[in-house]
């Protein structure tokens, strides 16, 4: 017996019963609480001066006009970060799910993970990146002076693309990293699923580029530091979703332990995954506290969320899917490389997407390559579904070009191979109706139910012809 059905008793807000929201009253008559509602006593302001290049040496940084600008108290720069001991960004990026599948490089050798420091000191690596942060009495005063910091930079040549960043004489976006992928792993058993390339009747192939996108929430980014010299304790206001994740990446930076970070989100302002990583402003506000002695606010603009956010999606796709004479599914195998721009944010989106290449469908074998690649653009990192979209995009469109190509009917050839048993039966043991083109009997992989034996019988439309091609 179950867990759930061996239960006597149940709470009035339990599984599988409705939860009122509670947080709703407040949001629509106006009285919630974002980060940019957050105002301490006594607080200063920020405003970051960014990279104008995708790709440039940081030769000097001149800040004498901009301490000269009426209300401007300090100015901070890499060097700066670095005399204060200040440390790298850790942000992680290897998945550690042990019930995904793993990303494993075929000759074992390590991933690369950069570690960029909130300012840089050398160069600049992306269009947004921070060199510079101006602290000032008021917000406009912030702004004034980051416009009189004189950057002199020295461009150099830039990668905007995987493509061109895996070409060959690529520019290195690390040093430590000459060839720009980060990461190559591979999946899935090679052998059999090349064996079934060779006997397939049809072959069809796609190679797609899903865009970037990036998250514009409803509230730009935004941060308010504190120090409290008498404990030697934190506190950093940043609407995210996960305060314990940034709490220990923000303590990294700083050189603290993480109890002496406190993180507070009150309300989040949009997300959809943009907010989850630790971002330069939220350890560089506790850090600008301590340096001034006072509370540090930065609220950033629209045009700093659009170039500095994480970015997302951004994959190159190269798959095959392999079928015999009756469009039964023989095998897949694909290249998937993923623009993780120019820091190592996550690699979660790659993993995800070799773990369910296939999707809801029976395919004998498969065989994945995968790599992630940096390159001269802003960092990519988990949005909504982390992965998942671009991929079923690509099998699914792989699966129309079969039936346009070779006669299949498009819906019956989804319902041969699909893996999916009804009816679906949830956690909470209630039984959930299946979309109307999945049928039982189809489903079953026992008997030959594929599209060509169904046209036979006279279920469906016209045969194909059973010689093997190869389409693109």
């Amino acid at each position: 017996m179950s867990f759930l059905a061996s239960r006597t008793r149940s709470a009035p807000e339990g599984v599988g019963k409705p939860v009122r929201r509670r947080e709703d009253p407040r949001l629509v008559t106006g009285a919630g609480c974002y980060t940019d509602d957050v105002n301490l006593p006594g607080q200063a302001y920020a405003s970051i001066v960014r990279s104008p290049h995708a790709h440039a040496r940081i030769v000097r940084i001149d800040t004498a006009a901009a301490l000269a600008t009426p209300g401007v108290l300090v100015v901070l720069t890499g060097a700066d970060l670095v005399a204060d001991g200040l440390r790298a960004l850790s942000h992680r990026p290897v998945p550690t799910n042990p019930h995904e599948v793993p990303l494993k490089s075929p000759d074992g050798s390590p991933f690369f993970v950069s570690d960029p420091l909130p300012l840089p000191v050398d160069r600049a690596r992306f269009v947004g990146e921070p060199v510079a942060m101006v602290v000032a009495e008021t917000a406009l005063a912030a702004r004034d002076g980051a416009e009189r910091v004189t950057v002199e930079w020295e461009p150099l040549p830039a990668v905007v693309t995987s493509t061109d960043a895996i070409a060959a004489g690529a520019v290195a976006v690390w040093d430590a990293c000459a060839s720009n992928v980060a990461v190559e792993t591979e999946a899935g058993d090679g052998t059999a699923t090349d064996a079934a390339f060779a006997r397939a009747a049809h072959v069809v192939t796609l190679d797609s580029r899903i865009n970037r996108v990036t998250g514009v929430p409803m509230e730009p980014r935004a941060a308010v530091g504190d120090f409290d010299a008498s404990t030697g304790r934190y506190t950093v206001y940043a609407g995210s979703g996960g305060s314990w994740r940034i709490r220990n990446d923000v303590a990294v930076v700083l050189g603290v332990p993480p109890e002496s970070v406190r993180v507070i989100a009150r309300e989040v302002g949009g997300s959809y995954g943009t907010r989850n990583p630790c971002y330069p402003e939220y350890p560089l506000v506790g850090w600008a506290a301590r340096r001034v002695r006072r509370p540090v606010k930065w609220t950033g603009d629209r045009r700093e969320s659009l170039i500095s956010d994480c970015h997302a999606r951004d994959l190159v796709v190269h798959a095959e899917l392999a079928l015999d004479a009756n469009g039964t599914f023989l095998a897949y195998r694909a290249r998937n490389t993923s623009n993780v721009g120019a820091h190592t944010v996550s690699f979660i989106p790659l993993a995800k997407g070799i773990g369910i290449s296939t999707s809801v469908y029976h395919v004998p074998a498969a065989s994945l390559h995968g790599r992630a690649v940096l390159s001269n653009t802003a960092p990519t990192s988990p949005y909504r579904a982390a992965g998942r979209p671009e991929i079923m995009y690509v099998i699914e469109r792989l699966i129309d070009l079969a039936a346009r190509r070779h006669g299949f009917d498009r819906i019956a050839l989804r319902r041969a191979r699909c893996r999916i048993a009804t009816p679906w039966v949830s956690s909470t043991t209630a039984a959930i109706t299946p979309p109307p083109w999945i049928a039982l009997s189809s489903c079953r992989t026992g008997r030959d139910s594929s599209p060509v034996a169904r046209m036979r019988a006279g279920e469906d439309g016209t045969a194909v012809s059973a010689s093997r091609t190869t389409s693109s």
